[in-house]
């Protein structure tokens, strides 16, 4: 009834087709996102991260489902760590080495991983796409097959077909219909809203100017700019900086509207830049890089310039990226994250079951914890909504 076919280049699928089953909130999962990285070398052999793109055709030949694949030889870029698997594996003088991994490269962000569009019969098209996957990687004779940061919804037919949980945890916002800013900071305790005033104060008080600018208006000289901020956090960090400057400029072309820069200049020169997504619905937080310390700039340019943007747009979410305890001060709550995992070799899919379950107990206190330190007011409708327990029930 469906047939499934692997693609070694997002350009194999056509643009429209891939983006109307993408949907609207998931711009790192648009057709010119991925084509972009592929083009100018953001993956690849080099890197560890072979495009294998999954489409999935009905009987009529129309592609009615698709997930971005990649056949990986390390672990880079996955922000889901199972570095600790790979060793068991060598330690057991088994290869881990390749596995396939079903991610936007390099992009810690929930959304959909099984590209589905809004079909009546999205969810007989998934299964057929998990369990063509599932082919795939036993026909590859990969070790295993990860789908990252699903959704809600189809992380429970994941499950469903037999792959396994994890959970981990971001710190993410919610829009409760804030009107303003200060509307938003009026849900706060008034310690914590002191604070976040104090923050936004001194960058003001220190001559930075803020300018926040759509991907389809950025000059060639700001990507050129921004893309060394980008290099110099990697450089400090010891970290591989993967998106090129063309690549920055061809998405800027081909999908600018789902872009935004903020810039932060002193004097003449840009100092600071912060670099985010947007979707239909929610804001993104990528990518950040300063030439030149500035007290609260971070905090500015990342979360505050980004938390005005949703208000102002009517945005209904932020996620402003992986990790970061400090921005539950600044709204940010902790939120479970899911991924599934199909595992080739049954004793070392009873060992990882077991993990991930003992993993899942320890985070559901993490995120307790965390919760706990909520910045809003008891009597406030942001800490009245709390994040689902990690062990819920699949649906």
């Amino acid at each position: 009834m469906y047939r499934l076919t692997t693609h070694s280049a997002i350009a194999d699928i056509p643009a429209d087709q891939w983006n109307r089953l993408a949907g609207d909130d998931s711009p790192f999962l648009r057709h010119e996102f991925l084509d972009a990285m592929e083009r100018h070398g953001c993956v690849g052999e080099s890197l560890g991260w072979l495009p294998r793109h999954l489409a999935l055709h009905d009987a009529d030949g129309h592609l009615v489902a698709a997930a971005p694949c990649y056949l990986k030889f390390n672990s880079y870029g996955e922000f889901v760590f199972d570095w600790s698997w790979a060793d068991a594996y060598r330690r057991k003088g088994l290869r881990y080495y390749p596995k396939l991994v079903i991610a936007s490269p390099y992009t810690p962000a929930t959304g959909p991983r099984l590209l589905t569009g809004d079909s009546p019969a999205r969810r007989e098209h998934a299964r057929a796409l998990i369990q063509g996957a599932i082919r795939v990687a036993e026909e590859a004779g990969v070790s295993s097959l990860h789908w990252l940061f699903t959704a809600d919804d189809e992380q429970a037919l994941l499950e469903d077909q037999g792959l396994l949980r994890r959970v981990g945890c971001q710190f993410h916002w919610h829009n409760r219909g804030y009107s303003t800013f200060e509307d938003y900071l009026g849900t706060f305790t008034a310690e914590k809203r002191k604070k976040v005033k104090r923050e936004r104060r001194r960058v003001v008080e220190s001559g930075v100017r803020i300018r926040r600018i759509p991907g389809n208006a950025v000059t060639e000289a700001e990507w050129a700019t921004f893309h060394r901020l980008y290099c110099d956090t990697f450089d400090k960090r010891g970290g591989i900086p993967t998106f090129s400057l063309p690549f920055f400029q061809a998405i800027g072309e081909t999908m600018g509207e789902s872009l935004l820069l903020v810039l932060a200049e002193y004097g003449n020169d840009i100092v600071a830049a912060a670099f985010d997504l947007v979707g239909a619905r929610s804001l993104y937080g990528r990518h950040w890089g300063c030439f030149q310390d500035f007290h609260s700039l971070h905090f500015e340019a990342c979360y505050y310039q980004g938390l005005d943007y949703c208000i102002e747009q009517g945005l209904t979410r932020f996620e402003p990226g992986a990790q970061g305890e400090h921005k539950v001060s600044r709204g940010f709550l902790p939120t479970p994250t899911w991924s599934a995992h199909w595992i080739a070799d049954p004793a070392f899919r009873d060992a990882i079951a077991r993990f991930v379950t003992l993993e899942a107990e320890g985070m559901d206190d993490y995120i307790a914890e965390m919760q706990a330190h909520s910045p809003y007011r008891r009597d406030s409708s942001a800490s009245a909504v709390s994040a689902p327990a990690a062990g819920r029930d699949s649906e």
